[in-house]
Formats: C-alpha cells, sequence, structure tokens
C-alpha cells in the first residue's frame, strides 16, 4: 500500500468517530487503531508481522486539578457550507485547473464549488447559498467527513 493512500486512512480515523480500520490487500494487511485521540498503525506484509506500541499511559493523581478546556474553536461568520459525504476535498476538476470556487468569488445557489472523491467516485459538491465566498476551509487533497464545513459564504 503506497504511503499516500495511508495517510489517508490515518487522517480519517483521525477526524473521524471511528476508533478502528482494518483493510486488507493483495500486498498485505494495514490496521489503524485511535487510542487516547491518535491513531496507531499496525502494518503487516505477509510473513513478516509488525506492531505499534501504544503509548504509555500517565496516571493522573487522586485530587489532581483537571485539565485547562482547549480553546474553543473560532465561530465562523456567514452561511457555512458542509460536506455531504465522507471523502477526498479537491478545488478544481483536474490538477492544474483553475479552482471551482475561491474566495471573493460570487457564487449562486447549485453552482459546483468543490470535488469530493469519494469511492473513486469524483462528486461535484454544488452550493446551497447565493452570495461571495470568503473563506476556505479546508485544504486541496486533505481528506474531509460528513459534515465537516468547507466553505464560509456571505
Amino acid at each position: 500500500m503506497d504511503l499516500r493512500k495511508l495517510k489517508t486512512l490515518i487522517d480519517l480515523v483521525s477526524e473521524s468517530n471511528i476508533s478502528e480500520l482494518e483493510i486488507t490487500e493483495a500486498d498485505g494487511k494495514v490496521r489503524i487503531v485511535k487510542a487516547d485521540a491518535r491513531p496507531q498503525v499496525m502494518h503487516s506484509a505477509a510473513p513478516m508481522m509488525m506492531h505499534a506500541m501504544p503509548a504509555p499511559q500517565q496516571p493522573v493523581a487522586a485530587g489532581a486539578a483537571a485539565a485547562p478546556a482547549a480553546p474553543a474553536a473560532p465561530v465562523e461568520t456567514g452561511h457555512i457550507v458542509k460536506s455531504p459525504m465522507v471523502g477526498t476535498f479537491y478545488r478544481a476538476s483536474s490538477p492544474g485547473a483553475k479552482p471551482l470556487a475561491d474566495v471573493g468569488q460570487q457564487v449562486k445557489e447549485g453552482e459546483p464549488i468543490c470535488i469530493i472523491e469519494a469511492m473513486k467516485i469524483m462528486n461535484e459538491i454544488e452550493t446551497d447559498h447565493a452570495g461571495t465566498i470568503t473563506k476556505v476551509l479546508v485544504e486541496n487533497g486533505q481528506a474531509v467527513e460528513f459534515g465537516q464545513p468547507l466553505f464560509v459564504i456571505e
């Protein structure tokens, strides 16, 4: 399995609610297990087995203060266009092509603004709101999950 595909799978597991993913292909088997918010990869080629060791657990002292809460994500103003599926986000229809939608661009309702590849199928994602794109929230080639914010339109 190539490294790019493996990284995509790790990103999908780390950004989703699933805790374990196992894929078997002709050249071996990959098992990704999420523990302590860090995915761990166990990759084995046919006869040889390799296992990632889990991170050591740190005991919490009785009466210890709880860790401070993580800062809240910044609240976006405007209409948020969310991903309708899990897949890989692409801004353009082909590598090197002009993005379907860019910051400052006026879009109409129903206009294609990005592509999400899911199961080797390229799905054009259309905006459900007319306005001006003020922010692109996802990097080109990044794995996205269902309901993840993609664009802000005002």
